[in-house]
């Protein structure tokens, strides 16, 4: 039963020994073409290609909080909602009526999202 295994074994070895050997060689070379010329721009702190706005501390509007929960909303609609799809007619009147709770709560979920005005922008 163990020598089912053994490939996989040979592939993780074979895959850790590719690692080191490219972590090794990235070091050796690296080591002896050593051009240390940094340029200011270069380690400057940047965001998108422009220049720090404000604090990195500053707090974040409420709004994106909201966006987020409104994305976790329609992902687990979506990671739920497509296997169930595939296996409706095996679960049955329980299955579609579990479903049924379940993207109810989503809805409260959306209106939740809605009267809080997540989905209006200045």
């Amino acid at each position: 039963m163990l020598t089912n295994y053994l490939p996989i074994l040979i592939f993780i070895i074979i895959g850790l020994l590719f690692g080191a050997v490219a972590i090794v060689a990235s070091k050796v070379v690296a080591k002896f073409t050593k051009v240390n010329r940094p340029d200011p721009a270069k380690l400057s702190p940047f965001e998108c290609g422009f220049g720090e706005f404000e604090d990195a501390r500053m707090r974040f509007d409420v709004r994106y909080y909201l966006v987020a929960i409104l994305f976790i909303v329609f992902d687990l609609e979506i990671a739920f909602l497509f296997p169930w799809s595939v296996v409706m007619t095996k679960i049955g009147w329980l299955g579609f009526a579990a479903m049924g709770l379940f993207l109810f709560l989503l809805v409260v979920g959306f209106i939740y999202e809605w009267k809080k005005g997540a989905l209006e922008w200045e």
